[in-house]
């Protein structure tokens, strides 16, 4: 019973013990989601199938940019709402999947036209994300007040975008640079969301949602990097 009850605590008001434990399980799986994402993107510039996977992206972006939107809320809606580990599972891997197909070209156009740039990205990436994870995690600070910044920049972003690709301009360096500051707010937020109100069997939705923004915060400091 005591067990049972512990489950629909959230984190933070759990035990030590049981808030590390959580803690860690989160780092576990957000770090394996990130090899495993690395690893589908470096099998797919080697095997030749980028190639293939650009052109129909390049001849589709309207189809590719709502199939990218798509991926995330579905699988972060079946990773929260599903009550079975297994299918948390598989909705987290079906997002890597998904991920993984639609960002190999920024990847690949990355490493082809500037070697070494994507390496320098990811260690900027793992750097940023680490540090602010573990401030919200540690601290157990209430960055709930980022909330409605995360959410109008994300909106304004979306717009952006959508304007871009109708109008036929470029998003440039301002734009990359603005977006690491709102993915790392929402990073902020996210996590502190997690140990507010996550009960602490909730590790695969929250390492989903935390996969999300660090891959997504990868991509733009690649972009702004190699701009």
């Amino acid at each position: 019973m005591q067990q049972s009850i512990n489950h629909l605590m959230p984190v933070a008001q759990a035990s030590v013990e049981e808030r590390s434990e959580f803690i860690w399980k989160v780092y576990a799986h957000v770090v394996g989601a990130l090899l495993a994402y690395a690893g589908v993107v470096a099998y797919l510039i080697s095997s030749g199938v980028a190639n293939s996977v650009i052109s129909v992206m390049y001849a589709n972006p309207m189809i590719t940019f709502f199939l990218f939107i798509g991926s995330g809320m579905g699988a972060q809606y079946a990773a929260h709402r599903f009550t079975s580990t297994a299918a948390q599972y598989a909705a987290f891997a079906a997002y890597v999947f998904v991920f993984s197909l639609i960002t190999t070209p920024a990847v690949y156009y990355a490493e082809t036209m500037q070697p070494g740039v994507v390496g320098s990205a990811i260690g900027v990436t793992v750097l940023a994300s680490v540090g602010l994870i573990a401030t919200a995690m540690i601290t157990r600070k209430d960055f709930s007040f980022l909330r409605g910044i995360v959410v109008w920049g994300m909106m304004l972003a979306f717009v952006a975008i959508l304007a871009s690709m109708f109008l036929g301009f470029e998003l440039g360096h301002w734009f990359s640079l603005a977006m690491i500051g709102i993915i790392g707010a929402s990073i902020l937020f996210k996590t502190s969301e997690i140990m507010r109100t996550y009960p602490t069997d909730k590790y695969v939705g929250a390492s989903l949602d935390l996969f999300a923004s660090v891959a997504l915060m990868f991509l733009y400091i690649l972009r702004f990097m190699r701009n």
